[in-house]
């Protein structure tokens, strides 16, 4: 069973979490808070599997409440946050949370395909326990060519807001490609997310729009439960059904900028549960483009990182904070691997 500590507010809130958890039969809920300093109390107390934590409360916030019990515990803890505090809500995968959902999806009627994503992310994350960061160079192919590079793309899942704040705080405004990004967003925040990474680097980041041409100095966001693809006439939103359980699907987004690109492309796959961007990764390097993914030292979730590497057709796993020295180098030195 997995203990799991709910702080919020809201009693009504509190007993929604508990029946949404303990309907699966896999949580045991060891306690209540209703405030973030009882939360920290009763965390130390009794060093619970799962948190879910709220942001606005009495006495202490979900930002400070987290900042505390991180100091002593390594327990998951994840935000479930109304929309007016959003942008906060990624404050906190920042200092800690592990993952984020709306208040509104718990109080609304859940989708079964919401359901399964939800309880089965909460299930991976409660046991994943405090890493010690392997120290290891990071590994790359040696292969030596000159290309134009013209775009890069990313996919990132559960732990994506953290690995992408490391990454663009530390990419130049004068970036000479655009970034076209797919994170996979269960909560509706697409909107808040691009207003929180507006504020995480010097590059602009927007939310994509139909018929738009990539430039350079942009990162384009795809939003919430719509694919995104690119083309002759610029990004377009793309609405069949889920691949591999995601929508927006990164393997969309890199098959469409494989055929658009080809080898002046760069693909990066980051943290994240499941495989997609794998099958994307081998449609990127059929083409001709450079692949990237991220090391499992420095991921929250190997899933997706793993399943592009099991592909045979990543060029570079790299730790996070080698991301961005990398694509910097490869954007300016006209792909030099």
């Amino acid at each position: 069973m997995i203990k799991t500590l709910i702080v919020d507010d809201s009693s009504l809130v509190r007993n929604i979490i508990r029946d949404f958890l303990e309907r699966d039969g896999s949580f045991e809920i060891i306690g209540e808070a209703e405030n973030g300093l009882e939360g920290v109390s009763k965390a130390q107390l009794l060093a619970p599997d799962l948190i879910t934590m709220d942001i606005e409360m009495p006495l202490m916030n979900g930002l400070d409440a987290i900042d505390e019990i991180k100091k002593v515990l390594s327990t998951a803890i994840v935000v479930i946050s109304s929309h007016d505090t959003a942008k906060m809500a990624y404050d906190a995968t920042v200092r800690g949370a592990f993952e984020f959902y709306s208040k509104d999806m718990f109080l609304s009627r859940m989708t079964d395909q919401q359901r399964e994503r939800t309880i089965g992310t909460l299930k991976q994350i409660s046991g994943i326990k405090k890493r010690i960061p392997v120290q290891k160079k990071d590994v790359y192919k040696e292969r030596i060519e000159m290309r134009q590079i013209n775009a890069v793309v990313i996919a990132a899942s559960t732990g994506g807001p953290n690995a992408l704040n490391k990454i663009f705080s530390a990419i130049p405004k004068e970036f000479p490609v655009p970034i076209i990004l797919v994170q996979h967003n269960i909560s509706g925040f697409d909107l808040s997310f691009v207003q929180w990474l507006n504020g995480c680097t010097p590059l602009q980041v927007i939310l994509a729009r139909e018929n738009t041409i990539p430039v350079k100095g942009n990162i384009y966001v795809a939003p919430t439960d719509r694919h995104l693809v690119i083309g002759e006439v610029g990004l377009a939103f793309n609405d069949s059904g889920p691949i591999n359980n995601q929508k927006p699907a990164a393997d969309m987004l890199f098959k469409s900028a494989a055929e658009l690109y080809g080898k002046s492309l760069i693909s990066v796959v980051l943290t994240g549960m499941g495989s997609d961007g794998a099958e994307g990764t081998r449609y990127v390097k059929n083409a001709g483009g450079i692949t990237l993914s991220q090391d499992e030292a420095s991921s929250m979730i190997y899933g997706m990182p793993q399943s592009a590497i099991d592909t045979g057709c990543v060029d570079m796993v790299l730790s996070v904070e080698m991301v961005a020295p990398r694509l910097i180098f490869l954007a300016n030195e006209n792909g030099k691997i």
